[in-house]
């Protein structure tokens, strides 16, 4: 398969890109990591008439603290955030998320803000934008906005990203005292896009009730889905595995609405759900309790 033809620009700054997408608009295309467009240009799928190369913007590649949590370039690659000492300190959740991230040979060129603009409901990035209260950075030749990760999904492959604009930078807060964390999910073969998957924060009051917990899934619906229910469920609740097992019933049965296809049915999504949830909100305590 080969793409549609296209003209290529390649340049060094921000302010060269965003004066490209403020020319081009609805027919550009940034290209980041390139390992989710690349694949729908060949397939035809998607036929810019313009791609702009952004691997050549020095200032979009870094990882930096701040000081309420981490500042993460959205060209930074994936597997640097994977090996950052930096994450794994100040963001233990996108730490231990990242190898779930497909391969490492997708890794290794796959960018951190390429994934999140990307909005791939299957997509583990997302989903710790959202548990996590990130926000994104977008910039036009105008200026630029934040906007928190739980309003920048709006559907499928939707984000509020308009065509001039570009996410340069994500800020990761410090997750709060007394708060355990986990990830998991299941695929068929590790790499492959997951069936189900979901990320889990608990934080605990000084008498060991759940103070607040947070459950966000990927692969079960348009884009990262919340777990509402399950979280209210738990709030004032001592974490005992009778109550996790109940808040991971009621995620299945309320907070989600899977749909089936070749790969599994939305009961078995369902399932998983419930499986997955009680997984990590258990290990997320675990953690806490260790610490």
């Amino acid at each position: 398969m080969k793409p549609a033809a296209f003209d290529y620009f390649a340049p060094k700054t921000i302010d060269e890109a965003l004066t490209l997408l403020a020319e081009y608009g609805y027919d550009a295309k940034p290209l980041a990591g390139g390992q989710s467009l690349v694949p729908t240009m060949n397939f035809r799928l998607a036929q810019p008439a313009v791609l702009i190369d952004l691997n050549g913007v020095d200032d979009l590649f870094f990882i930096r603290e701040s000081d309420d949590g981490l500042r993460i370039g959205a060209m930074t690659r994936q597997r640097v955030v994977e090996r950052s000492p930096l994450v794994q300190r100040r963001a233990p959740l996108v730490h231990e998320t990242m190898p779930h991230i497909a391969h490492p040979q997708i890794r290794n060129r796959g960018t951190f803000g390429g994934s999140l603009a990307h909005a791939d409901p299957a997509s583990e990035l997302p989903v710790l934008a959202v548990i996590l209260n990130a926000r994104m950075r977008l910039q036009n030749s105008q200026g630029a906005r934040w906007v928190e990760a739980r309003d920048f999904y709006l559907g499928l492959f939707a984000t509020d990203l308009q065509p001039d604009e570009l996410l340069v930078e994500i800020a990761i807060p410090d997750l709060p005292a007394r708060t355990g964390w986990a990830f998991d999910e299941v695929a068929r073969r590790h790499g492959d896009y997951a069936l189900a998957g979901v990320a889990a924060t608990v934080a605990l009051a000084a008498d060991g009730s759940v103070d607040t917990a947070r459950l966000v899934y990927l692969s079960v619906g348009d884009f990262p889905t919340q777990a509402f229910h399950a979280e209210s469920l738990l709030a004032g609740e001592q974490p005992t595995p009778a109550a996790i097992r109940a808040a991971g019933e009621v995620a299945a049965a309320q907070d989600i609405d899977p749909i089936g296809d070749i790969h599994a049915s939305a009961d078995f999504r369902r399932h998983l759900a419930k499986v997955l949830a009680v997984r990590v909100l258990t290990k997320a305590v675990e953690r806490v309790k260790e610490r």
